[in-house]
């Protein structure tokens, strides 16, 4: 049995990790490498095996940095099963198109500027046939319910808690009469966290494969998160200004939206209009409204008693273009949440640059911005952003509520681990920056966990 680390080792984005057993190749996740665009184009397009060598994909969930990079193992020979709970599925068959139609987008404009510099044009990663032919090999699956993948490779899927529909993969692997027990994390989600069900408790493990993207770092407590909320919109309501929300399609934009909900539901906030304006949000959404085997007991109490938290009458979903430009000229007071999260492309960039020049707007921002991005110089509160190449004042408010972190903590990570009954014969620490994941692996090494690993990109470990 053997472990191969083919991304997200020592970083946080393209995942992929290989077991070898019984001479079966199973790809635990295959997601999309996402940092500079060099970088991202050589990852990308040139996957570090070969497609055709492998026998089944198990995917923890759907989120691109985890499942984008499926419709090109599929182009590029793979024929097997994908195997996924039921809401991954759905959400792989908009977020897979989404991400085909965005690196078209893209390349247009970039094939543009070859031409004309006597370059050759760039193909595109994969089109929307190649992502599906991938849906088609995708198999959905129950939690709870184990399966068998292969003779010696026994699944079941976890709830994770972390967006809808992920999970944590409990793999027993039989090889030569011994039986291992492999837990791989995904991405961990929070406990008390809305909508969603907590984590599962996992309580045996031979070998454990956790994420570390939060390996250093605490989250405040989200018990308070509710009061600051409240106030920032209160004070922004009360000067009639517009709240521009950025914010991920999936898991935060149907947070946000419970928040608010149970802040006019309780009368802490006054009732204004809430539009979502992300058509992929919109589609999300629906899919959340299909699967209550992930919800939390609050929540499928709140739709049975047809209290509808993403649904409520102050709620307005955008699909149309011509919808969306009209909102730059309504007046406030309102809430525009909008995709992307980190303020680089999308709808949102056009809310912004209509609303940030006002000290009577506010921007809420409610989740990572990495360096570089346009959510980073807000977060920082330049005095001056440049948005579309042009520059624009920020006189906005700005307010930074990072309680809403769909991944567990350290300390959340490290209470995940000691919960099974005795400590892994080995860990294998993943998914999380080189600082983050080092510093994980001396924290699981400091409370008694034998044989802990941070593999480099390529790295084999024999289990």
């Amino acid at each position: 049995m053997k472990f191969t680390a083919y991304g997200a080792a020592r970083n946080v984005t393209g995942s992929k990790h290989l077991l070898s057993v019984n001479g079966k190749r199973i790809l635990l996740d295959c997601g999309l490498y996402q940092g500079r665009r060099s970088e991202s184009e050589r990852r990308n397009r040139h996957l570090p095996f070969d497609p055709s060598s492998i026998d089944a994909v198990l995917l923890s969930h759907a989120h691109i940095d985890h499942a984008g990079s499926l419709p090109t193992l599929v182009k590029l020979g793979f024929n097997g099963p994908i195997y996924a709970t039921h809401a991954t599925v759905d959400l792989c068959g908009i977020l897979l198109r989404d991400s085909a139609y965005v690196q078209n987008h893209n390349l247009k404009y970039l094939n543009s500027r070859r031409r004309k510099r006597g370059e050759r044009p760039l193909e595109p990663l994969y089109t929307e046939q190649d992502v599906d032919a991938a849906l088609e090999l995708m198999h959905g699956a129950d939690y709870n319910s184990p399966f068998r993948a292969f003779r010696g490779v026994d699944v079941t899927f976890r709830d994770a808690g972390h967006i809808l529909g992920s999970s944590i993969l409990k793999i027993d692997l039989t090889e030569h009469g011994h039986t291992k027990r492999v837990i791989f994390t995904g991405d961990l989600g929070r406990k008390d966290m809305p909508i969603l069900n907590d984590p599962h408790d996992v309580r045996s493990a031979d070998v454990l494969i956790t994420e570390s993207t939060y390996g250093q770092r605490q989250h405040r407590d989200i018990v308070n998160v509710g009061a600051r909320v409240a106030s920032f919109i209160r004070e922004t309501v009360k000067r009639g200004g517009k709240i521009i929300v950025p914010s991920f399609a999936v898991g935060r934009t149907q947070r946000i939206l419970y928040m608010v909900h149970e802040l006019m539901r309780d009368g802490t906030i006054p009732e204004f209009p809430i539009y979502v304006d992300s058509p992929l949000a919109v589609r999300a959404t629906q899919i959340f409204k299909r699967h209550w085997e992930c919800f939390d007991d609050e929540m499928r109490e709140l739709v049975r008693d047809q209290d509808d938290p993403l649904s409520f009458s102050r709620v307005t979903y955008v699909l149309e273009a011509a919808e969306s430009k009209k909102l730059n000229r309504k007046s406030g007071p309102m809430m525009i949440i909008s995709a992307s999260g980190m303020c680089e492309a999308g709808r949102v960039l056009h809310h912004l640059k209509n609303s940030i020049t006002s000290r009577r707007n506010a921007v809420m921002m409610v989740g990572f911005q990495a360096e570089h991005t346009l959510g980073r110089r807000i977060v920082e509160r330049e005095r001056q952003v440049r948005i579309f190449g042009q520059p624009y004042p920020l006189r906005a408010r700005v307010a930074v509520f990072d309680e809403f972190s769909a991944h567990a903590d350290r300390d959340e990570l490290l209470a995940f681990a000691k919960n099974i009954r005795r400590p892994p014969q080995r860990t294998i620490v993943v998914h999380g920056s080189e600082d983050a994941s080092l510093a994980f692996g001396r924290l699981l090494t400091k409370n008694g966990f034998p044989r802990v690993s941070v593999p480099l990109d390529g790295e084999t470990i024999e289990l």
